[in-house]
């Protein structure tokens, strides 16, 4: 992995992190959250995700624009066998943990359902600590730790990897304050028993 890294390069993808990361945290935070609802009603879930659609593609088009012509590293066929085993694994996990989920409530297009027949959906829902929530409180973050470090096989995907982890980690930190904001004691009581992302515990018995 001899190929140079160009830092100012490099500081500019962080930066596009960054803002990334602000915005979605702001976006995110109750007191905007709020404003949205006003603004958007029931859409909101859906615009929100929309939004974060948008412009992670436009950081991983800046990423392309400022590394993605630097070479791929000259990788060993066992690290190469690795890293695919990395990306594979986190992709079958992404897959497995989708299926725990009500999806239309995560996309956003059950409120909009449910606002059209005068009702109304729960954007969080209960609290989940069934399926892979027994080994792991975020399932879906623990595959895309996998999908990323897998892909870091050249600068913009080792960078890829390094500024979308710092993110996954400050992110997992502002949304378990929500959390426990939202779901008090049993939040806390899970998060106790439970790791974050890497099952080392193995199965909880809760």
């Amino acid at each position: 992995m001899s190929t140079p890294l160009p830092l100012i390069d490099v500081a500019v993808y962080g930066a596009m992190w960054a803002v990334f990361g602000l915005a979605h945290s702001l976006l995110a935070s109750e007191s905007m959250k709020a404003r949205l609802h006003g603004w958007l009603g029931a859409g909101y879930r859906l615009a929100y995700n929309g939004f974060a659609i948008v412009t992670l593609v436009a950081v991983f088009l800046g990423g392309h624009a400022f590394l993605g012509a630097l070479p791929a590293y000259d990788l060993s066929g066992t690290q190469k066998v690795v890293l695919g085993g990395l990306e594979i694994a986190g992709w079958v996990l992404m897959f497995l943990a989708l299926g725990g989920y009500d999806l239309g409530r995560f996309a956003g297009t059950a409120q909009v359902r449910a606002a059209k027949g005068g009702g109304a959906v729960d954007e969080d829902g209960p609290l989940r600590i069934d399926g892979l929530h027994r080994y792991v409180r975020h399932p879906l973050y623990s595959a895309v730790f996998l999908i990323l470090w897998g892909a870091a096989w050249s600068p913009l995907g080792l960078m890829t990897a390094f500024f979308g982890s710092v993110y996954l980690v400050v992110g997992t930190w502002l949304e378990e304050r929500r959390l426990i904001a939202r779901y008090g004691d049993a939040y806390a009581a899970y998060r106790a028993c439970v790791p974050a992302f890497v099952p080392w515990r193995g199965r909880a018995h809760l």
